[in-house]
């Protein structure tokens, strides 16, 4: 219970807070007690959504994190909370509205508020060039982490191993994405294959932009610390950290629209949960998680490709949340139980080892 409150304490104080606004919020516009208690309904399962829709990014931040110093690590839990709950799940969207429709910050503000169905109606219309970025600089990241010519653990070997070899062609990665931009368009009317195309390169370029901020800031650091800095330290993975951050929440601001098209409930509710994501991070940093199960990080970035994959197959075909949700759920399941068998193996090995090594030392 101690463990419970020290890493999502605050987050239940936030959850707190956002039901209370929530319920006079509901209370105030509405004058009625029963559409009160259904918009707090619908708060609780956007957070919900939100938890389960983001759990593999908790696993993926915290990849990114324990290997981050200590300051960096600190300023990325707390400003970028601020990014996270009030960028993404609150000016995100009115940004979106704002740039299709050519209005104003009060206009669209004003529109979200007093004409939802067409605030709903713009933001869907804009799906085809979120589904192009956000799929392509998640499947990027997914992809980065696989074409990795120095890796030693593999969870999916025959899988993994392959594409470990393929990272000696340089930019295979890149080229691989870029065919499957190319094919999808293929399945768009050509006034959204453009824009998808072009939303996909600038994902693409979005990725290598902050890889080399992130290469060029820990070439600086190295210069200064004799022991040289850690990998996506300071402010390169700070950068790298929010734009991935954003990149995992584009479903759940477009699906959220499933379920309310009011934007009040919906910043409430994907803030609650995305308050809850934060906490798992932290709890799996600090508490070493990720060093304990070797293959929990495979599976997270398994799940981020496979998200990539699902939001720029959601140009044309429509996917359910929950298929997304499951899908990464199920990925980070198997490869923690996965890593739970392999501790159980490497335990059972040390013990007949230590019986071996005390009949070889015995008395003769």
């Amino acid at each position: 219970m101690g463990t419970f409150r020290r890493f999502y304490g605050f987050s239940l104080i936030f959850t707190i807070v956002c039901l209370a606004l929530g319920a006079w919020y509901g209370l105030s516009s509405t004058g009625s007690v029963s559409a009160m208690l259904g918009m707090l309904w619908i708060i609780v399962v956007l957070s919900v959504l939100e938890i389960s829709l983001s759990f593999d990014n908790a696993v993926v931040n915290a990849s990114v994190l324990k290997d981050m110093d200590k300051v960096w690590q600190k300023r990325f839990l707390t400003w970028g909370i601020a990014f996270a709950v009030f960028g993404m799940r609150v000016v995100f969207p009115l940004a979106i509205v704002a740039i299709a429709a050519g209005l104003g910050p009060m206009e669209t503000i004003n529109l979200s508020l007093n004409d939802p169905i067409e605030y709903e109606r713009i933001v869907s219309s804009a799906h085809v060039g979120i589904a192009g970025f956000g799929g392509a600089f998640l499947a990027m990241v997914g992809l980065k982490f696989f074409f990795d010519g120095e890796k030693e653990v593999f969870w999916i070997a025959s899988v993994e191993r392959m594409l470990a070899r393929f990272s000696a062609v340089p930019a295979a990665e890149i080229a691989l994405l870029l065919l499957t931009l190319w094919g999808i368009s293929n399945l768009l009317s050509p006034a959204d294959a453009l824009t998808f195309l072009v939303a996909g390169i600038l994902g693409l370029v979005t990725f290598i932009a902050v890889e080399g901020i992130s290469a060029i800031l820990e070439l600086q650091e190295e210069k200064k610390k004799l022991a040289g800095a850690a990998m996506r330290s300071g402010l390169g993975g700070f950068i790298y950290l929010n734009i991935l951050d954003a990149s995992f929440s584009f479903d759940g601001v477009i699906g959220a629209f499933a379920l309310s098209n009011n934007m009040i409930i919906i910043a409430l509710g994907l803030s609650i949960g995305a308050m809850f994501v934060r906490s798992m991070t932290i709890h799996l940093v600090e508490q070493g998680t990720l060093a304990e199960y070797r293959y929990l990080e495979h599976g997270a970035f398994w799940a981020i490709i496979v998200l990539g994959g699902i939001m720029l197959l959601s140009a044309r075909f429509h996917i359910p949340e929950t298929i997304t949700g499951l899908i990464g759920a199920v990925l980070i399941g198997l490869s923690l139980l996965w890593s739970m068998r392999h501790n159980r193996r490497m335990k059972a090995r040390e013990g007949l080892a230590a019986v071996q090594q005390e009949v070889d030392t015995g008395p003769r």
